[in-house]
């Protein structure tokens, strides 16, 4: 079993800043891709970024040139930095990781609880 512990949400003004932190902790052979997902009220969940244990990312548009993704492989650790917030990015933001849990076995996918980022004006 694969736990994703998010932290970091809060509460800031626009042009603000936070970074976000999702650990995976538990039993697996390797962490192959790690991505942060946010969903607002009345919307759709949408990739927000997405990194890959051989340093490969992407990073959604709305976002390009204020976040940032990065990890922590040592700590199978993936943070997002949130730079010049705004309000239209207030949403619930979810780690996923994408986890070989054995070495011959395939691919799982996990979702962490979410944490909330609010943006005020």
């Amino acid at each position: 079993q694969v736990e994703l512990v998010e932290s970091g949400g809060g509460l800031v003004q626009a042009g603000g800043s936070l970074r976000l932190s999702c650990a995976a902790s538990g039993r697996f052979f390797s962490l192959n891709a790690m991505a942060w997902y946010r969903q607002a009220p009345g919307k759709q969940r949408e990739l927000v970024a997405r990194r890959t244990t051989d340093g490969s990312t992407n990073i959604a548009e709305p976002v390009k040139g204020r976040f940032t993704i990065s990890s922590d492989n040592a700590k199978n650790t993936m943070y997002l930095q949130m730079r010049y917030l705004e309000p239209e990015d207030t949403a619930v933001y979810t780690c996923f990781a994408q986890v070989q849990t054995t070495e011959l076995g395939s691919d799982s996918s996990y979702w962490g609880q979410g944490t909330q980022v609010t943006v005020s004006s």
